[in-house]
């Protein structure tokens, strides 16, 4: 009887350690069944939207050189070094000061005359000195580019404006361009019929970049002051946001 009842009581330690392990995979599959609707997200929004302002420049960079060439490397560089010293003096007259002069490059380049079954012909060299000016004061462009041009300058590539702090337009800028990615997501949330949460991410690219503009008129062929439009430049920053869609 006593071997009896302790087969019994063992068999029964083992049906209550037996029990808890036979309902685990119960559970688990449970807890996996309430995962995918744990981790769903809520639908989001992915809008780009931009603000541009227009604003007067107030400085422009002005690109010019003077070219020479002569029989020898010695000759075409040393004249090319005269006639660059009296552009300098041009643009001290000018008020322009040393800090906004630049060169810009400086070059020195055999010249040759090619003709049909004949080796090339050394014609001789050409020097280039090219320099970049800063000019803030817009009113004396015209007279400025007149007074390099007497000085000697026979190159002139071009003109940038630009401003001299662009961040106050950036800015302005940048609050035209949230408040339309703000009006274009409240117009989406309602046409898909969905309330609109709050932002969750906002990106920015653009910014102010200077435009070049070609010059009205030649320097070298002005007989007055040459005439320059300065007229307005761009300054766009665009955006990109990603807004939540409440369920």
């Amino acid at each position: 009887m006593k071997s009896a009842a302790k087969r019994l009581m063992l068999g029964s330690a083992l049906a209550v350690a037996i029990l808890p392990v036979t309902t685990l995979p119960a559970a688990a599959q449970d807890q996996s069944a309430s995962r995918p609707h744990m981790m769903s997200r809520s639908p989001t929004l992915n809008l780009s939207a931009s603000g541009e302002v227009k604003v007067a420049p107030d400085m422009a960079s002005l690109n010019f050189g003077v070219v020479t060439e002569h029989a020898t490397a010695q000759e075409a560089m040393a004249a090319n070094a005269r006639q660059m010293t009296q552009v300098m003096q041009a643009l001290r007259r000018a008020g322009i000061a040393e800090r906004d002069v630049q060169t810009s490059g400086l070059n020195l380049q055999a010249q040759y005359d090619y003709v049909e079954n004949q080796s090339p012909r050394l014609r001789g060299y050409q020097a280039s000195n090219r320099v970049t000016v800063n000019v803030y004061d817009l009113a004396k462009l015209g007279t400025t580019v007149d007074s390099v041009v007497g000085a000697g300058v026979n190159q002139i590539e071009g003109v940038e404006f630009g401003l001299r702090d662009p961040r106050a337009a950036e800015d302005q800028a940048r609050q035209l361009a949230v408040q339309s990615l703000q009006a274009k997501a409240a117009l989406y949330a309602q046409a898909l019929g969905k309330p609109l949460g709050s932002i969750r991410n906002l990106t920015e690219s653009g910014g102010y970049m200077p435009e070049p503009r070609p010059m009205f008129a030649r320097a070298a062929m002005a007989e007055a002051s040459t005439p320059v439009a300065a007229g307005e430049l761009s300054v766009r920053v665009n955006i990109t946001g990603v807004y939540g869609l409440e369920r």
